[in-house]
């Protein structure tokens, strides 16, 4: 979907939050860079398992209140608001600066575009220990212990004044690298060597593409992919649905599984939707499977019985002396 709005516009919501969280936070997402590794190609727009890296870390910050992208306007999956750092192209930074002008909540969480493994229970991980603890940030590390600044959630007080202190030294924050703004912080650590791994060049991104494609990986990724690009917002018990379709197949017939999944679908829109919907739909559609391969069985194993008379099951018997 197309969702831009015009720097100083406030952020749209982008989905609800993943339970209740503690406090609301926003997020400011880096997509700017040359990516110079990559031989200039547009990073935030490559996709990795059918979406554009930017749409990957855009959906693992949906519980944020409002999301800002520091970036040229693009399409993306959810809307967001946009910003530029002053001057263009005058580093990390800057940008990061710019993106944190357009958040008013006491947390942010800081990313960078190029995240493909990123996932919501990460962001949530990274907030809950900056909330049980009296540090300024909380960032990852990556498998060699190397700091991941903008794999992180800060205290947003802290950053502004961290940022204003450097412009301040060195009469502007342009070129100046991320480094500098983490010596000034009080900041705890914690590993995550696969949210961690980000894509700086072709090779991370073959990587990336051949992960997700693993048993274990490829049907999450599927889904997640298949809501993102029809706009569903919605989180359902996907081994649920394909028991019933397993159920289908084999008690009815091969094809009635996509098109029993697909009428559960459809039954739960008119119910008004969500998880409920869904389940509850799921749940008839499954019983009635059940019910269906119970005939079947005893119609098996009665096939070469003697007829039975034509009644119905819970019809009883007339015993009268004068029943004909």
């Amino acid at each position: 979907m197309t969702a831009y709005q015009p720097p100083g516009e406030s952020g749209a919501g982008t989905g609800p939050a993943r339970g209740p969280a503690p406090a609301a936070y926003d997020a400011v997402v880096l997509a700017g860079g040359a990516a110079r590794r990559l031989g200039g190609a547009d990073k935030p727009g490559v996709r990795v398992g059918g979406r554009a890296l930017l749409d990957r870390v855009l959906a693992a910050c949906a519980g944020a209140r409002g999301t800002v992208v520091v970036a040229a306007p693009r399409p993306t999956a959810r809307p967001v608001t946009w910003a530029h750092e002053d001057p263009p192209g005058g580093g990390p930074l800057a940008a990061l600066d710019a993106g944190l002008r357009h958040t008013t909540a006491e947390h942010v969480v800081v990313l960078s575009a190029d995240l493909p493994f990123l996932e919501a229970r990460t962001v949530d991980r990274l907030l809950s220990t900056l909330r049980a603890s009296a540090a300024d940030g909380v960032l990852l590390t990556d498998p060699e212990g190397r700091d991941q600044p903008l794999v992180a959630a800060y205290d947003a007080s802290r950053l502004r004044e961290g940022l204003a202190l450097l412009t301040d030294r060195h009469d502007g924050l342009a070129g100046l690298p991320l480094r500098r703004l983490i010596a000034e912080l009080n900041l705890t650590r914690i590993s995550d060597p696969v949210a961690s791994f980000d894509c700086d060049t072709w090779d991370d991104i073959a990587t990336a593409r051949a992960r997700i494609r693993e048993h274990g990986h490829v049907l999450d990724e599927w889904i997640s992919t298949v809501k993102d690009e029809l706009g569903i917002d919605l989180e359902v018990d996907i081994r649920g649905l394909l028991d019933l379709a397993r159920d289908a197949a084999h008690g009815v017939d091969r094809p009635a599984a996509p098109l029993t999944t697909f009428l559960v679908g459809y039954a739960a829109a008119q119910a008004g939707g969500g998880p409920e919907a869904v389940a509850e739909a799921a749940r008839k559609a499954a019983a009635l499977a059940a019910r269906w391969a119970e005939e079947s069985t005893e119609t098996t194993q009665t096939s070469g019985a003697e007829p039975q008379p034509d009644v119905a099951p819970d019809a009883t018997p007339d015993t009268r002396p004068d029943a004909g």
